[in-house]
């Protein structure tokens, strides 16, 4: 019978509306927020389908059970949602393995010549959590290795904003206790290959070489992928500090991450 003739288990109806109510609710008051990528969008396009899906459970079950290959389609279909969901469980158990392996070894390359913050987005011209967390992280660091050059990296926000996130980035780390004559700025980046790239060439021309250790700075979420990048921009000495990323968008970041890694595979990035 299916599903006890449409009406479903009410418990499993329960679940999945209460789950879907979460993800969604999630999303927008992520967005009400003022953050709003593809690591919050999906979670809330889920969980308004799982709504949905309880809401309309009867109506689906009669659609299912008019011919075979909609049967075969549903169970598809919710096989494929498992698997992904494993996979994105190994993806963040991966994460967290690689973070804990290389944020603690700030100063295993040797001491850096330079550190490289890595820009995250600056919603109306203005210090994100995230990015406030990198700069935090940068400073220390510096105050670290004081000898380092400290790299900001970021340029505009797909053009539209009348300031670059390296403008803003230095900014908040003059007005923070950083030297100026120690702070470096690379205003025309607008992704993380583009952030190595440039770096690399800005470093060259304050006389650092690709070979000598360099520092990058990031979110504990990015920063293995920053660290495939940058080898592959040149950048043969190197270690890593990661800020930690705010519990309330933590996952959602992870999440986006995980469709970074695949991005940047497909475009060879790394």
């Amino acid at each position: 019978m299916i599903d006890k003739q449409y009406g479903g288990k009410p418990a499993w109806r329960l679940a999945m509306a209460v789950v879907g109510a979460l993800l969604a609710g999630d999303g927008i008051a992520l967005m009400l927020m003022g953050v709003f990528n593809f690591g919050i969008v999906l979670p809330f396009s889920l969980g308004v389908a799982l709504m949905g899906l309880a809401w309309r459970w009867a109506a689906i079950a009669r659609w299912r059970a008019a011919a075979p290959w909609r049967q075969w389609l549903w169970r598809a279909g919710w096989a494929g949602l498992i698997v992904w969901l494993v996979s994105v469980a190994m993806f963040f158990q991966h994460m967290r393995h690689g973070i804990a392996d290389l944020a603690p070894n700030a100063s295993a390359a040797g001491a850096p010549v330079a550190i490289v913050i890595l820009g995250s987005g600056s919603p109306n011209c203005e210090v994100s959590p995230t990015l406030a967390a990198r700069l935090d992280e940068g400073l220390q660091q510096a105050s670290r290795f004081p000898a380092a050059s400290v790299v900001v990296s970021g340029g505009q926000d797909f053009g539209r904003l009348p300031c670059t996130e390296a403008g803003i980035m230095g900014d908040y780390l003059l007005a923070h206790g950083l030297v100026p004559e120690r702070l470096i700025r690379e205003d025309r980046s607008t992704s993380t290959a583009e952030n190595m790239q440039f770096s690399r060439e800005v470093l060259a021309r304050h006389g650092v070489r690709a070979t000598d250790p360099v520092l990058v700075v990031t979110s504990d979420f990015h920063l293995l992928r920053a660290e495939r990048i940058a080898r592959k921009a040149g950048f043969t000495t190197l270690s890593g500090a990661a800020a930690a990323t705010p519990l309330y968008i933590r996952y959602n970041a992870w999440l986006r991450e995980y469709f970074a890694y695949i991005s940047g595979w497909v475009l060879g990035e790394y």
